[in-house]
């Protein structure tokens, strides 16, 4: 409706009453100057504006087809996952690894079309933490709410590390890790600042070259480092089973990490909520699932095969020396990138909570600005601070995965399955094997919440028990 024409509305309605008084004003509607416009006019060009905002918020938030969807699940899913599949192909082994890798894979792509089949069935779903009201009720959407939040937040703080990692090999340790975590952090909060999936997407490009580069070089530069030592790569010492010594913590905690590398299904309902033909998902979901297990495979497999058991985590150390600072120079995107979009996602989740049903939901006013940086800064703390709580890298990303992305990635996803996908029962022969599907996922999930968990604590004890890792908020070097 145009500006002009809901005037002219009002103004009719004021004549039909003009015997009446504009409350509060004490002159007669017929005694109103042109410089003082009436009450129900300035009640109308607020309503008005607020619609418009409504619209331009509305088209805002749903840009996103299924090729800017791949782009934005890329981001949010090739980062700091693929630095860490050498490390735990290390301790599992060439072979468990690489069936690790393939089977963790393959079933995460399937968990997450059951997602988006969940979004599809249920369009109000906006954020997993809906999915949760749908299963559990409000137990279940706060209890799940809370998970999806801490969650994004660890990783958050993981790419909050791991820029203090990158600085601290570039610049030789040359001041305190709490300064480069600062910058870290400040770098992360600035691309947060977006609120909308369609605008990250656009940086995605550069995100996605920038892991793929710095990936290259590494396994180049092992390569050819490998090559150069003594024996050539024959000479390596990877080998096809576990290495020797390796203890169930250790295996857990190397299956935690392949775990966190395939965890795109924790923000997917955010994600698909922006676009505007959400049916197109599955495009989406075969291209990035394609795209990560060929290069999380590949990258484990071969940095293995070049360091050896030596290999370290993050994967980019492994270059040594200079071809080091260069890998982590080009992988300086992806590391405050991809780590950014989880602030979105939390800040935008929440944001949506506080601000259900009202124009500030949308960001494009004074107080939705306002209140949206808020947010993006308290995230942002807290994961600067749980970073320095936990200063090293693979043992972080172990007990976020076993805590959360067991459940986001497996067994809540076999439960949407099973309670709200399936059709008809469950032992019917068409049923059959996605049913055994979905309990395998459900059993994974399960065991890498209750050993995984335990594990990665376990790990952390005996790292501080035997001085492997400098202490909370200290200036020592992180890893």
């Amino acid at each position: 409706m145009a500006i002009s024409s809901v005037f002219g509305k009002t103004r009719s309605k004021n004549d039909e009453r003009s015997g009446s008084f504009v409350a509060g004003s004490g002159k007669h509607p017929e005694t109103t100057s042109d410089d003082e416009p009436e009450i129900g006019q300035s009640q109308t060009v607020e309503l008005d504006i607020e619609q418009l905002k409504r619209a331009e918020g509305e088209d805002k938030f749903h840009r996103l087809g299924w090729k800017r969807l791949t782009i934005v699940l890329i981001v949010e899913a090739i980062a700091l996952g693929s630095l860490s599949l050498p490390g735990a192909f290390a301790t599992l082994g060439m072979v468990a690894g690489v069936i690790c890798s393939l089977g963790i894979g393959s079933i995460a792509v399937y968990t997450s079309y059951v997602v988006g089949q969940m979004k599809l069935k249920f369009p109000e779903i906006k954020h997993y933490a809906d999915a949760g009201r749908l299963m559990f009720g409000k137990i279940g959407y706060e209890i799940i709410s809370f998970m999806f939040c801490l969650q994004l937040v660890f990783i958050v703080a993981s790419h909050v590390l791991t820029g203090s990692i990158m600085w601290g090999n570039i610049t030789e340790d040359a001041t305190c890790s709490i300064v480069f975590a600062v910058v870290s952090a400040i770098i992360l909060f600035i691309l947060a600042i977006p609120p909308s999936f369609a605008e990250v997407a656009i940086l995605g490009y550069i995100d996605f070259v920038s892991i793929i580069a710095a990936i290259l070089i590494t396994i180049i530069a092992t390569g050819i480092k490998g090559a150069q030592a003594e024996g050539g790569l024959a000479a390596v010492a990877w080998s096809a089973w576990p290495k020797e010594g390796v203890t169930l913590a250790d295996a857990t905690i190397a299956v935690s990490n392949i775990v966190f590398a395939y965890s795109f299904a924790l923000c997917q309902f955010s994600f698909m909520d922006e676009m505007h033909t959400p049916e197109d998902f599955p495009k989406s979901i075969v291209a990035l699932g394609s795209i990560e297990i060929f290069i999380y495979t590949l990258t484990g497999a071969l940095i293995y095969a070049f360091v050896g058991v030596d290999v370290k985590s993050p994967a980019l150390l492994s270059a040594g020396g200079v071809i080091s600072k260069i890998a982590f120079g080009v992988a300086l995107p992806v590391i405050f990138i991809s780590g950014s979009i989880n602030t979105t996602v939390v800040s935008k989740y929440i944001h949506g909570r506080v601000y259900k049903d009202t124009v500030v939901v949308y960001v494009n006013t004074p107080k939705g600005w306002i209140t949206w940086l808020g947010l993006d800064l308290i995230v942002t703390v807290l994961a600067f601070v749980i970073a320095l709580a936990i200063p090293f890298f693979s043992p972080l990303l172990a007990i976020s995965s076993s805590l959360f992305i067991s459940g986001f990635t497996f067994y809540f996803p076999s439960l949407m399955w099973f309670m709200f996908i399936k059709e008809g029962k469950w032992h019917e022969r068409k049923n059959l094997f996605l049913s055994g599907l979905n309990a395998l996922s459900f059993c994974m999930g399960m065991i890498v919440l209750g050993l995984g968990t335990y594990s990665a604590i376990e790990d952390i004890l005996i790292r501080y028990r035997d001085g492997k890792v400098s202490t909370p908020f200290s200036c020592a070097p992180l890893g």
